[in-house]
């Protein structure tokens, strides 16, 4: 299945759009009493509900009731319209005033809004940003989050690496909980469910004396999440863990 990008539509076309370049707005064609804005909104929602799939040019249009060849006129294609809808939800994000409070609690405020973001967006997490949407929602949040760690001795290399590590932890757990979600909506049974069909099962076919280490650990790690994987757990688990490796470079620096 091809994975979907950002800033993989036409650049000069997508950077006017972003950023509502007058040459962006439709000069041609039935007057529709669309907006730019209104396109986005629409397939935004599409991606709420169905998710990415969902989002074509013609589910748009009849979203709108419009025919798809009008849609053409706002947005060039899909490719553009995703960095549209990305730098829109960015541009939405509320940003907490974490100015004065320590490094540890300004980069948890940086991790939980983006949390909240994949939450509310599960799609948002599932397009490739390593060529991130140029526009003024991607900029604002960049700065945003980067006077998270700012002032405190890192190189602006390093506050860029920093970043973008947390970040990507963030998006990594999204989509495994997503993921999570998404089987548990599929099988219709939820992690102890599916544990209490299989436990017997295994323990019909498993020689505990070959595998002693995942036998105990597996058991204790089950017994205390009540599942195979717990998405809180992983979450303060591995957000520690982010914040403990940006503090040793933190100190190194210092």
């Amino acid at each position: 299945m091809p994975t979907d990008r950002s800033s993989a539509g036409d650049p000069d076309r997508t950077l006017a759009l972003l950023w509502r370049d007058p040459s962006a707005v439709p000069r041609r064609g039935p007057r529709q009493g669309l907006t730019i804005d209104a396109v986005v909104d629409a397939a935004t929602r599409l991606a709420d509900t169905e998710g990415l799939a969902a989002v074509t040019m013609r589910r748009v249009a009849q979203a709108l009731a419009v025919a798809p060849m009008t849609l053409y006129t706002y947005v060039p294609g899909k490719a553009e319209l995703l960095d549209l809808m990305l730098d829109a939800v960015y541009a939405a994000m509320p940003r907490t005033d974490t100015s004065g409070r320590p490094w540890r609690e300004r980069v948890t405020a940086v991790a939980e809004e983006n949390r909240a973001l994949f939450t509310a967006h599960p799609w948002a997490a599932m397009i490739s940003t390593s060529r991130p949407p140029l526009g003024p929602g991607q900029m604002a949040k960049y700065e945003h989050e980067l006077r998270a760690l700012d002032g405190l001795g890192l190189s602006d290399v390093d506050l860029d690496a920093g970043l973008a590590h947390l970040l990507g932890f963030v998006r990594s757990h999204a989509r495994d909980a997503a993921d999570a979600r998404a089987t548990q909506h599929a099988t219709g049974m939820d992690d102890e469910q599916w544990w209490s069909i299989n436990e017997p099962l295994l323990a019909r076919v498993l020689d505990e004396s070959t595998y002693p280490t995942a036998v105990r650990v597996g058991a204790a790690a089950g017994s205390a999440h009540g599942s195979a994987w717990s998405p809180e757990h992983a979450w303060h688990f591995g957000l520690a863990r982010v914040l403990d490796g940006l503090a040793a470079l933190i100190e190194r620096h210092s």
